[in-house]
């Protein structure tokens, strides 16, 4: 009788009759070892980022800058609506303790939370999201840093600032929005098959933000500014340095070693039942 056996699958129908256990690889060189280097390159390519925008970033950058320079029109109104002496105790009270949550002790506290949590209990997806995450912190508070020493907007709360910016404040952007944006950002595209976590990590991020305005810390187009950045450096450090990995757990994914568009064939031969014929074998 002769067979023939087509299977699309990762791996051959015919298990390997003597398996040899290897222990699960590790990336080389290591997210450890580039760390530093890695956030230098980070700074030279967020930096330049405006200057290479792809026909579609362009479509979003626009409408971006356009709603931002409508905010800032209108930042001292919308401020002043939430009352002139700060409003609501309660209010303000409740927002200072959600923003807490988007300082940096707090986010570094999560990032080291997973990179530990990942090196104890040997899951790769956790420790690349405590390193990813802690390089998009330094990125974000670089940046960050930058942009509030050269626009040097007044907080909503300073009374009767000279000007909307280049008064000695330090504003525009928030800080903690983008911080908490940069954090959800990597967790969320580490745990992409996992809606809940992408859920909690996005709804935190935005209600940190939130609280930054209701809080009177600061102005709309600060959150917005800083919340977009986040988000963009958060994504950009994934994109950049994400290893694929095996199921999340044990390390980077091995290669294949045969091409999807090629079969393996695999010979199929039984002398007792008169059985003969190939196994054809496609990789996913």
């Amino acid at each position: 009788m002769c067979l023939l056996t087509v299977t699309v699958r990762g791996q051959s129908p015919l298990p390997d009759p003597s398996p040899n256990p290897s222990p699960s690889p590790s990336p080389t060189p290591s997210l450890e070892k580039n760390f530093l280097r890695n956030i230098a390159h980070d700074q030279v390519g967020l930096w330049t980022a405006p200057f290479h925008l792809s026909k579609e970033e362009t479509h979003v950058a626009i409408p971006f800058g356009l709603v931002t320079a409508a905010l800032i029109a209108t930042d001292r109104r919308s401020a002043n609506e939430l009352g002139e002496n700060g409003g609501s105790v309660s209010r303000l009270s409740i927002s200072h303790d959600i923003s807490r949550l988007g300082g940096i002790y707090s986010t570094a506290g999560i990032a080291t939370a997973f990179y530990v949590s990942g090196i104890a209990k040997h899951n790769w997806r956790a420790r690349e999201t405590g390193l990813l995450g802690g390089e998009a912190l330094i990125d974000t508070s670089i940046i960050v840093g930058v942009l509030k020493l050269a626009t040097q907007r007044p907080r909503p709360t300073k009374p009767d600032p000279k000007d909307d910016f280049f008064d000695g404040g330090s504003s525009f952007p928030s800080g903690h929005a983008a911080n908490s944006w940069a954090l959800a950002t990597v967790i969320a595209h580490e745990y992409h098959d996992h809606k809940a976590v992408q859920i909690a990590a996005y709804g935190l991020a935005s209600a940190i933000s939130i609280s930054r305005y209701t809080g009177r810390n600061h102005f709309l187009s600060d959150v917005l500014v800083g919340s977009v950045s986040g988000f963009a450096i958060g994504r950009y450090v994934y994109k950049k340095h994400h290893v694929e990995m095996n199921n999340g757990l044990n390390g980077p994914a091995p290669k294949h070693e045969h091409s999807s568009l090629l079969p393996l064939a695999t010979p199929l031969y039984s002398a007792r039942d008169r059985l003969y014929g190939v196994s054809l074998v496609w990789s996913k």
